[in-house]
Order: C-alpha cells, then structure tokens, then sequence
C-alpha cells in the first residue's frame, strides 16, 4: 500500500491558520503551533463574549429605564411589574430607545402601567 504524507492538506490546514491570524502579534500571526493556540484561545474567547453581549445590552436597557423612571419618582421594579399585570408587550430595549428619544411617550407608557393594579 501506498503511504499518504499529507503535505499538502497541512499546508492548506497551516495557511488558514495563519490567514485568520493576522493582527496576532509576534509569534501567533507567523508560527502554526502557537498561532494555532491563540486562534483556538480566540474562538473560545469570542462563543464567551456572544453570551456576555446579551447581558450587558439587558443590564444596560434596565439601567436606561430605570434613570428615566428615577426622574418620574418611579422605581423599576414597581413598574415592571405593572407592565406584566396591563399585558402591554413592549420589551426593555423598545422602552430604553422611548426613555431616550421620546420621553413624552415613554411618560404615557407609565401612566397606563401606573392604572393598573
């Protein structure tokens, strides 16, 4: 049987490293062994972040709302829970982007949650 070195799928193998390596520095952008680690590192770093993303957008559409409410004399708390009790079906980032542009609406927005019990 014939043996089969391969040389030419690592080549290949090695190039893609190297090519989705560039801006690495020093040795990660040029080496396949160490590049082949940071791009690895990378990968884990970037499926970490996608997760972290929805987090900090959440936490900072709450604190948006809650600064707006703040001037109302309202708290978040409170208020949320009267937008789950009046089945009004408008999501956090939809209310910070009102606090922000429209505040008369989002104030009208409150005054309906504040109506109900």
């Amino acid at each position: 049987m014939v043996r089969v070195k391969g040389g030419s799928a690592a080549h290949a193998r090695h190039t893609k490293v190297r090519k989705a390596n560039k801006g690495y520095r020093s040795k990660n952008q040029s080496t396949f062994r160490l590049g082949h680690q940071a791009y690895m590192k990378a990968g884990l770093h970037a499926y970490v972040g996608r997760k972290q993303k929805k987090r900090d957008f959440r936490q900072l559409w709450i604190g948006r709302i809650s600064a707006a409410l703040r001037v109302i004399g309202e708290r978040y708390s409170e208020i949320k829970n009267k937008w789950l009790h009046a089945k009004m079906e408008i999501d956090r980032k939809n209310l910070s982007e009102l606090a922000i542009n429209y505040p008369e609406v989002f104030n009208k927005v409150v005054e309906v949650a504040k109506k109900q019990k």
